[in-house]
Parts: structure tokens; sequence; C-alpha cells
């Protein structure tokens, strides 16, 4: 009989979930462990997996539609199950069916006996494609219906989509030079700007010579346009506990500059040593485990307001806050480094890059963003000298790093040149009192400037 598959309760604080996008169309046939969509939650950007065999009869939710948790989102058929009496309702344009193959008209000449079978339909009248297939097709701009399915009973598989990439980037790099497209002159560029961005306005600028034929012309980009962007789930969550923790937690910061010559030195040594390894670690990765080191000698910053106790915490759990792209609703996510002060810096890296690369693509799991003890965020990156963060509740701190500038700075009494960097820790007062988190600093700026003791 036919197999309900439901909005499935993907966090402990999970009420509704939006369908992000599907994997599949109706007449996909899918195993045990594809994944059929991305599933927005409170939280995350996650996965939905099928836990059944068959084939996908319907899908009912469109993306972008948020439902509640046990909402059936689609049908599946049982292998050899014949589809039921209700229409199929494509609802997306993930989820509108494919386009069917036509018969080629009988030819003059029989194909070669050799040839494969073209990729065949479902009952439903689908092309016969695995998820992962279409997904590739699709990132990959290739038209499913041309290609020719070399799977069980002509389904199109994997490697059928990478041959045909590889066929046509062979094709291109064959073309010689002189028949690539000329390029585009401001007036054909303008023309051909999409009706809902305003065309840039091309005008002619003042002389560079007394030939008057010979102008500037300067490209104007169009105005801004004014829109609305309705919240995601995650941008909504985020907003709630941001205003929660910044509204409930009594915050105040105490700032450092660091030396951080010592540091950058360590990591462009460790990094030499690791050429040629995959391995690269980052200023963050040192910082990260240098945060851990220091709980040892400040236990109270590793520990958690628990209304009538404060709760310390055994395990040093470390969160790095992670920027989202804008394709994927943007904001912040924090994913939790467990244990980092009992893990060697080349496991952080690794870790924290694995992560962060999940986190802007596919999503991280509940368990992924649970238990940090003491979180990171790091804007070093983009020039950023310095800022405040709030906290990430139930942590008592947070710290914002700022880049690490060269600037001249007094070593021994003596005017030299060398590398700051300035910290600045947010703090609950219910846990953590202005000397407590001073102290932390100063434990902090001694591994900073003397990082061997983060390799040990």
């Amino acid at each position: 009989m036919p197999i309900d598959i439901t909005m499935p309760r993907l966090s402990d604080t999970m009420e509704k979930g939006t369908i992000i996008k599907w994997h599949v169309a109706a007449g996909d046939e899918v195993t045990a462990g594809d994944v059929l969509a991305d599933v927005e939650t409170d939280k995350a950007t996650m996965e939905m997996q099928s836990f059944d065999d068959g084939t996908v009869e319907q899908i009912s939710v469109a993306e972008g539609e948020a439902v509640d948790v046990g909402t059936v989102v689609a049908i599946l058929l049982e292998e050899d199950e014949e589809p039921g009496s209700q229409p199929e309702t494509p609802s997306s344009p993930a989820a509108a069916p494919s386009q069917p193959v036509e018969a080629a008209p009988a030819a003059a000449d029989p194909a070669p006996a050799a040839a494969p079978a073209a990729a065949v339909q479902t009952r439903s009248g689908h092309l016969r494609i695995t998820p992962v297939a279409r997904r590739l097709a699709e990132e990959h701009g290739v038209d499913p219906s041309t290609l020719v399915g070399s799977g069980p009973a002509g389904r199109i598989v994997k490697r059928d989509v990478l041959a045909a990439v590889g066929a046509g980037a062979e094709t291109r790099s064959s073309v010689p030079p002189s028949a690539a497209p000329a390029p585009m002159t401001p007036t054909s560029a303008t023309t051909s700007a999409p009706a809902s961005v305003p065309a840039p306005q091309v005008i002619q600028a003042t002389p560079v010579s007394e030939d008057q034929s010979q102008l500037q012309v300067i490209a104007v980009p169009g105005a801004l346009q004014s829109f609305e962007q309705p919240l995601t789930g995650m941008r909504q969550t985020i907003a709630a506990r941001l205003v929660e923790s910044s509204q409930t937690i009594p915050h105040y910061q105490v700032s450092m500059a660091l030396d951080v010559e010592p540091l950058l030195a360590l990591r462009k040594s460790l990094n030499e040593q690791l050429a040629g390894t995959g391995s690269k670690i980052s200023v963050n990765d040192l910082l990260v485990r240098a945060c851990a080191l220091a709980m040892y000698a400040n236990p109270l910053m590793n520990a958690s307001w628990g209304g009538e106790s404060i709760v310390y915490h055994g395990a040093v759990n470390i969160g790095v806050a992670v920027a989202l792209p804008d394709e994927r609703g943007g904001g912040l996510v924090v994913a939790t480094i467990r244990d980092a002060d009992r893990k060697s810096i080349r496991v952080i890296s690794a870790e924290t890059r694995a992560l962060s690369e999940k986190a802007r693509t596919r999503g991280l799991t509940v368990e992924e963003m649970a238990d940090s003890t003491f979180t990171i965020s790091n804007l070093g990156m983009f020039g950023i000298t310095d800022f405040t963060a709030i906290i990430n509740p139930p942590n008592s701190a947070i710290l914002a790093v700022g880049s690490a500038l060269e600037k001249p700075v007094v070593r021994n009494g003596e005017l030299v040149v060398g590398h700051e960097m300035t910290v600045t820790l947010s703090n609950d007062h219910r846990v953590v009192d202005g000397a407590t988190a001073a102290k932390y600093l100063v434990s902090l700026r001694e591994i900073i400037e003397n990082p061997a003791q983060i390799l040990v």
C-alpha cells in the first residue's frame, strides 16, 4: 500500500518545517537513505531522507511552503505497486514532471546493436532517474531527457550525467579561439539586461583628447529597488533568540589587545610542515584550542546560569559562529567543536572546515550545533578591528575576535612593527564578574603570546 512521507521532527523544538528544495519528482524511484528534500527547521536547514524503497507517486507540498510536523508531504509506492487513483499534483519546479522522451522515428539505417537503450519512462510517464543524477543534471545544466540511461531498466544514474558533462567540456575545449563569441558592447549589454533589474545607463563622458571621437563610455548602475523579503523560519528563530539573549542576560564587555606575532609565526611554521598533506591551519583554529585551554585556570568561564545554581561543565565544547550565504537565508549558526581542550590542532582544523562547509551547503544537524559551553565569533577576515557579540545561550560568554593588524608597537622599551589583535569578551554578569573575565583574558593572552602551549 502507499507509504505516506510526513514532515519529520528534526529538532526538539521544531513545530513546522519548510521544504526549501525537492531533490525528487513524481515518478522517481528512491531507495532507503536517498535525500528527498532540504527542510528548513527553526534551527537549521537539514536533509529529509527516505526510509523505504519505492517510487514517488505524488509531491503534496510545494517548495517554500511551511507545514506542521506530521503533515504528509509526499506519497511513495512500494515496489511493483500500481499507482492510486489520486492525481499527481506537481507543486514546484523540482516536483514538476520531466518532459517525456519522444520516440525517435524509424530510420533507414538501424542503430548499432551495441548502442544502449534510451532512458525509459515510469508508469506515470516520467524519466527513470536517480535523485543524485537529477541533482547533478540541475547543477550542470544538463537536460536529463537527452541522456541514455545505463542503470537498471534504463534508469539514468550518476555516471550518465557525468559522462554528458565531460563530453560537453571536451566539445567546448575543441572550439578554436577564433570561433569564440565576440565580447558584448556596452549597448548590447544594456539591451539584454533582465527586465526585473534596471539596466545601467550608458552616458558619454568628457573627451579624453582633442580628438572628439575618442570618448570614454561609462556605465552607471541602475537604482536600487524597494521590496520586502519574507522571513525564513531560521531567521525568525535567530531574531527571537537574539532578542531574548539581549533582554534576559545582563551583558557587559571587556577588551584586550594581544600580541599575535608569535601565533602568526607558529601558524606559518605549521603550514609549511603540513604542505602537501591537505591540512591548513587558520588563526581561528589556534584560537579555538587556546580558548579551550584557558578554561583550566578559569572554570567559571565554562559554566552556565541554572536559575537556582551555576552549572559547571566538565566538557569544553567551543562553538564557532558560521555565516550562512544569502541563498540559504543568511544569518549565523554555531557549529560545536566538542572536547576542544583534548584535540590536536589538525583535528580541530579538519572538524571546523567540515562543519563550516556543511553549514553553508547542506545544513548542520541539531547534534552538530548542540552543547557548546563557550563561543567564538571571528570577523577578522573582513578587516574588522573590534566589535561586540551577543551571548549564545546557555553560554555565559562569547569572544569577538578582530583582525590581526600590523602596526607600530612597543616591545621591550623599543618601537617596532608588530601584529596586534583586539578581542572583546561579552559576559553574563549573573555568572561572570569583571575580575573573572579579566583573569580569563590574561590566561588567554599568556597562551596566545607563548603559543607552544597550544601544541601540548
